[in-house]
């Protein structure tokens, strides 16, 4: 079992000795002053600091660190590049942080079949950015994509506004290396579409760390379309925006993309990027690719679908510069609502079909809780990203956004759909995991993670209910 939290806090100067004598000298950190910088993510409404910081360069390196972390019964918090929503890489105050920003190179391309193998504290957007001068991609795009690390989209299995087309993480991934907590490392999958055996690849993506440390990652490239071409399409209503995109998926029409912007969001965005949206209550952007003719006749078909819905607005880039201001908005989004107050960014899946629905009772309990509620989201496949707005200087504004944000988790569960699409559940919805799972699903989850991390050491108090989870973690 984990050691004492009390014992670790006086034993800190022998750890740390510890870990310097097995690592080089600037790999570890126990300066407060410096281990600050890892007190939060990006839920920052959270903040606790580290005992002690750990950036490693290779693989070796994190093994050795986990030995020595290990034996000494110490938790460990993997970090990428601290981008999480949902606080997966917040540390405890008897937790040792394990960064790989260092681990960023690009280790193999093999274009013949398909490949390119990295560092796992390689930047999303610089995998593409290592291959694009070749004609070549890789298709998850999450919002941070400039900062974000694929260590971490492998442990939240992250999206991006095309995976409507290209699907997420777990669709483009072919192998990872894993350091388990023991030290051992491990080879899963490999520059192939299948392995042989269980599907272990299927069981890391996605884990949130709670079994190891992925400091390799093997991802599928594709050539660059041919075109692209994107369309903006106003609505005067949510409920009629949700229903355009339930009946484009229903036509058998695959965009690449679809996004939705509702009025909070379009005049936050238009105040912070100046794209030039139009004055309507939500809007849709629907990018499709392919040939000229192909993107014609998708654009056709996407044309008549939403003229039956009366748009205020139907809005065809003709060039790249127009295609560059339909996305400015959406692409801002996240920054333009933070100039305008403290906000919890939301990540529930919902079917389709229920969008209008979704969006109308998202509306009621906005009202009904005193707190706004602007929405951005990857409308094509249901994964939505409700934004609410609170002040953290007022007293119990936080508890009520929190209170709202589980009404619309909740909400989401309710009409068929799960708790997240690719923010993961880190340590903001794991009391509401036994709202979509029963005690014996989340008794099975927990049964893997005592296979790979028999003393619950990785990533603790995260994920799994609390009380659920308290004997295995020796709270």
């Amino acid at each position: 079992m984990p050691t004492p939290s009390a014992q670790i806090l006086a034993r800190k100067p022998e750890i740390v000795a510890k870990l310097r004598a097995a690592l080089p000298s600037d790999a570890v950190i126990d300066d407060p002053a410096e281990t600050r910088a890892y007190e939060c993510d990006a839920l920052s409404a959270y903040r606790c600091q580290p005992l002690a910081v750990v950036l490693p360069r290779t693989t070796a390196e994190v093994a050795a660190a986990l030995k020595v972390l290990h034996a000494e019964g110490v938790k460990v918090v993997p970090r990428g590049a601290g981008t999480s929503l949902a606080g997966g890489s917040m540390p405890t105050e008897d937790a040792v942080i394990l960064g790989l920003a260092r681990m960023n190179r690009v280790l193999e391309v093999d274009y013949q079949n398909r490949f390119i193998r990295v560092e796992a504290g390689r930047t999303n957007l610089s995998v593409t950015g290592a291959i694009e001068g070749d004609g070549w991609f890789y298709a998850p795009d999450p919002s941070s994509q400039l900062a974000c690390a694929i260590s971490g989209n492998v442990a939240m299995n992250s999206g991006g506004a095309h995976c409507l087309k290209y699907g997420v993480t777990t669709n483009n991934l072919l192998g990872v290396t894993l350091v388990t907590m023991a030290g051992d490392v491990l080879e899963i999958g490999g520059p192939y579409l299948d392995a042989g055996g269980l599907d272990l690849l299927g069981v890391i993506c996605g884990s949130e760390g709670q079994l190891g440390v992925v400091t390799e990652a093997t991802l599928k490239i594709l050539p660059k379309p041919e075109g692209a071409r994107p369309v903006l399409i106003g609505f005067d209503a949510n409920e009629v925006a949700g229903e355009c995109v339930a009946d484009i998926i229903r036509a058998g029409v695959l965009p690449v993309a679809i996004e939705f912007m509702d009025r909070p969001c379009i005049r936050a965005t238009e105040d912070f990027a100046h794209a030039g949206y139009p004055d309507c209550e939500a809007l849709l952007i629907v990018e499709v690719e392919g040939s000229p003719a192909e993107i014609d006749e998708q654009l056709g078909l996407i044309r008549q679908i939403a003229a039956r819905h009366d748009p205020v607005e139907f809005r065809e880039a003709k060039d790249a510069a127009e295609a560059g201001r339909i996305w400015l908005g959406r692409k801002s989004a996240f920054g333009a609502m933070g100039q305008i107050n403290d906000y919890m960014c939301l990540d529930g899946t919902i079917p389709v079909s229920s969008l209008p629905e979704v969006l109308r009772r998202i509306g009621d309990l906005s009202r009904d809780f005193g707190l706004d509620v602007a929405n951005v989201f990857h409308a094509g496949d249901g994964n939505m990203h409700p934004l609410i707005l609170y002040n953290a200087n007022t007293p119990g504004d936080l508890e009520r956004c929190e209170a709202l944000g589980a009404e619309i988790l909740k909400l989401c569960v309710e009409v068929g759909g799960c708790l997240t699409g690719e923010h993961g559940v880190g340590i903001e919805k794991r009391d509401l995991m036994s709202v979509q799972f029963e005690a014996q699903d989340l008794e099975a989850q927990m049964r893997v993670k005592d296979v790979f991390d028999p003393h619950w050491l990785l990533n603790p108090a995260k994920v799994f209910p609390l009380a659920a989870s308290a004997e295995r973690r020796g709270a």
